[in-house]
């Protein structure tokens, strides 16, 4: 099913417990419905849980290093993560912290002692939402035993440690984003405005002869994954692993 096809609801399933009774009752004061498929009563239905459950981890390379992401970007990821980043759904968190949560504490098992660094958000995005969805998406994945916890406080980098900049002006004579490129998000550009655009845009500290978890919501073409390795490269780190909530399949 692509992103915009018609989805038809899915029955709801048989009431299970107290915990679904409440849920429930709070259905019937505070309405909702399941983002996947419509159902009532659910923010995310027992079936849809169940359909990203069995949904397989995506593995692929960024600028020669490895991905892993928890989810392909589409259908009901793609409608969840846009009503978390959009429109400040946190109720749905707890649907995707788990694998995310998960595929970082196996990254910091991979590598002991590696810092673990999110590529920012932008600016106007973090003014928007008011909160940090990879920061909220962590601190909620409840998967991890408390060893997993311990070591992902004990990794978490400094605060600073991969910060946003102004792009340095070209000597390329290509047009940068100063010409007007920031009007345009990274599907509407071409791959070379893609990487001239973000080329430059990250900068990172604090990593010198470390090595990296890099971590990220949602990576479309790898540019600016990839810029983060630059970034952390250019400071002395290594990065020896990406993580990704989701990733659009190329």
């Amino acid at each position: 099913m692509s992103p915009t096809s018609p989805r038809s609801p899915c029955p709801a399933p048989p009431t299970q417990g107290w915990a679904d009774a409440l849920l429930t009752l709070l259905g019937l004061v505070l309405p909702v419905a399941c983002v996947g498929c419509g159902a009532p009563d659910r923010a995310v239905c027992l079936r849809c849980r169940s359909a990203l459950a069995a949904e397989p981890q995506r593995r692929r390379l960024v600028a020669g290093v490895r991905l892993d992401a928890a989810f392909a970007y589409r259908d009901t990821v793609r409608a969840l993560v846009l009503e978390l980043k959009l429109r400040g759904r946190t109720d749905l968190v707890p649907v995707l912290a788990p694998r995310f949560g998960a595929l970082v504490d196996r990254a910091l098992a991979d590598v002991p002692g590696a810092l673990l660094v999110r590529v920012p958000p932008s600016r106007t995005g973090a003014r928007r939402r008011g909160f940090d969805p990879v920061v909220l998406l962590l601190r909620r994945a409840h998967g991890a035993d408390s060893a997993d916890r311990a070591r992902r406080r004990s990794c978490r980098a400094p605060r600073g440690a991969l910060r946003r900049v102004r792009a340095p002006t070209r000597a390329t004579g290509l047009p940068g984003p100063a010409a007007g490129h920031r009007a345009h998000g990274q599907k509407e550009r071409t791959a070379l405005e893609r990487v001239e655009a973000t080329v430059g845009t990250l900068r990172a500290a604090h990593v010198t002869g470390r090595e990296v978890v890099v971590v990220d919501d949602v990576v479309t073409t790898g540019v600016t994954m990839a810029e983060a390795m630059r970034a952390v490269r250019a400071a002395g780190g290594r990065v020896v692993r990406c993580v990704a909530l989701a990733e659009v399949e190329e």
